[in-house]
Order: C-alpha cells, then sequence, then structure tokens
C-alpha cells in the first residue's frame, strides 16, 4: 500500500470522527496608522494521529496545539504563560470558538517524497519500511502500524 492510500484508507475511516482546526497567526494590517491585535486565522480542519495532522488534501507534522478563549486579564507566574493566553486569546478574536482546539506551527509532508525514500517531517524510509518518528528523542516504528494503532484511538 502506499503512502497515499494509506492517508486515504485514514480518511475514510476518520469521517464520523469530529476534526480539530489548523490556524495560523497573523497580524493585520495597521489602519490609519494603529497596530490591531494579532489574531489566528483558520487554515482547514484535520483529524490528529498522534505526531500526523491528516486533513482533506494533505497531511501535516503537528506544531502547536491550544484551545481557543477569551481573552482575560491575569497574573502569570510564568512568561510562557502569559504568551499562550495571548495566543488563545488570538485564536478566539480569530473566530475560532471558546475551547476550539487549533494547531499551530504545523509543517506539510511531502509524501511523494517519503514514498520516494526521502525524509519529510517525522516521516522516513527505514530499510524499506516507510516510518514515523513519533517523538523528537524517540526512534522510528513502522507508518502502517502507528496509523492503524492511533484510528484505533480515535474511534
Amino acid at each position: 500500500m502506499s503512502v497515499a492510500d494509506l492517508f486515504d484508507d485514514a480518511r475514510a475511516r476518520l469521517s464520523e470522527v469530529p476534526r480539530e482546526h489548523l490556524g495560523e497567526i497573523v497580524q493585520p494590517k495597521r489602519i490609519l496608522g494603529v497596530a490591531r491585535a494579532v489574531r489566528v486565522a483558520p487554515r482547514g480542519h484535520v483529524w490528529r494521529l498522534g505526531v500526523l495532522l491528516v486533513g482533506d488534501d494533505g497531511v501535516y507534522s503537528v506544531g502547536d496545539v491550544i484551545r481557543a478563549r477569551a481573552e482575560v486579564r491575569r497574573g502569570f507566574t510564568a512568561e510562557a504563560q502569559r504568551h499562550r493566553a495571548e495566543v488563545a486569546a488570538a485564536a478566539r478574536r480569530g473566530g475560532f470558538e471558546e475551547g476550539a482546539v487549533v494547531h499551530l506551527g504545523w509543517t506539510p509532508i511531502d509524501l511523494t517524497a517519503v514514498q520516494a525514500g526521502r525524509v519529510s517531517g517525522p516521516l522516513a524510509t527505514i530499510d524499506g519500511v516507510v516510518s514515523v518518528r513519533w517523538s523528537a528523542g524517540g526512534g522510528y516504528v513502522p507508518l502502517e502500524a502507528y496509523v492503524e494503532e492511533r484510528l484505533g484511538l480515535a474511534g
């Protein structure tokens, strides 16, 4: 089975499973020289299969994941917490519903390159078997078994 066929089969099996959102942080143009608040713009819908995001017409590697939240003033003990709250508020300003899961920093995976034996995102061909690296420090596992396991968890 080709890599493209594997993901086509996954899409068919996931058709009844709710999707999550792809988003992109954008800085709106200034109006009369006044900067407007950053927002997260919608870029599509995907199913999450571990480190992979499967969309209607593409497969992506996971980046950051946030939940859209209304902007509120809070005290934060860490700058990272403040930044995540700002990004969550930007997602809400971008039109995502309260609590919606939004993926940011995702990158497209070139399935043709992977099928040809090259590396793209977390996918690579190892000893003739298309495999996925499920964590930055982890090793590779066969993609077909990984997707099958994740489909079982998703459905």
